[in-house]
């Protein structure tokens, strides 16, 4: 087993690992660094404002249901923790479930620039304004099957034997230094038009040689990002007339990666 895997395998029995359906935790590096993030079932004041919390707030592992919903962006209620995980341009940040249920549907990996410290950081900053950019995406796994039957990266990533669930993302090594919101968002579409978001926030401090910034046409925002009415999202997958292979390519052209 290799160190990482050892070091998290050990994160996993300790008492703040407290599985749920959530991104709890972030690693960088090898032998990783681990950052913890917000965690609903503890106690909120024990976690409010703490001068380690990189994480924006979730309180409650429930999904987001509308693609219109504000809280798509960061989650409910979002509010931000004063730190930053620091990061180079080219490094794995690894986001740590400790447990995840659903195995259908396409998960994404988004950053957006904040103003430097001076001007706030990504601490003040209204996430619904920011321009989102894919850096990462994964749906189903080509040559697995139809979307009913067929093996997602959202299954894949899934453990059954008490280790976390890792989902490592490069941060694009050529990326402007800087500070940034990074979005994790996984999306479970197992429910006939009822899809189901996953959004959790952090803060990155961003460092590197790099000057790169995708063009405008990459930007998002949440919401906006998702049509309410695009068919990848009212979706049945069981149904006879769906049963083809889908990718999970939502918005292909906003990525980077």
């Amino acid at each position: 087993m290799s160190l990482l895997a050892l070091s998290l395998l050990a994160l996993a029995t300790a008492p703040l690992a407290r599985a749920h359906g959530g991104l709890a935790n972030y690693t960088v590096g090898d032998p990783p660094v681990w950052y913890r993030g917000y965690d609903p079932d503890e106690n909120a004041t024990e976690q409010d404002g703490q001068s380690w919390m990189v994480q924006r707030k979730w309180a409650s592992i429930d999904p987001i249901f509308s693609a219109t919903d504000p809280y798509i962006a960061c989650n409910k209620p979002g509010t931000p923790g004063p730190a930053y995980i620091p990061i180079e341009a080219g490094q794995n940040l690894t986001a740590v479930y400790w447990y995840w249920l659903h195995p259908v549907g396409p998960m994404t990996a988004w950053l957006a620039a904040c103003p430097p410290l001076s001007e706030g950081g990504c601490v003040g900053v209204d996430v619904n304004k920011l321009d989102w950019f894919k850096i990462w995406e994964a749906g189903l796994i080509p040559g697995t099957g139809n979307l009913a039957e067929g093996i997602w990266y959202q299954k894949q990533f899934q453990n059954w034997d008490g280790s976390p669930d890792l989902w490592p993302v490069t941060i694009p090594a050529t990326l402007k230094a800087g500070l940034y919101v990074v979005r994790h968002e996984i999306l479970s579409i197992h429910i006939e038009n009822k899809p189901q978001f996953y959004p959790e926030c952090a803060h990155l401090n961003i460092t590197g040689p790099g000057t790169d910034l995708p063009p405008s046409s990459f930007y998002k925002k949440f919401p906006g990002a998702y049509d309410p009415d695009d068919p990848s999202l009212k979706i049945d997958i069981y149904s006879d007339s769906m049963r083809k292979t889908y990718y999970g390519q939502d918005h292909p052209s906003t990525s980077i990666a």
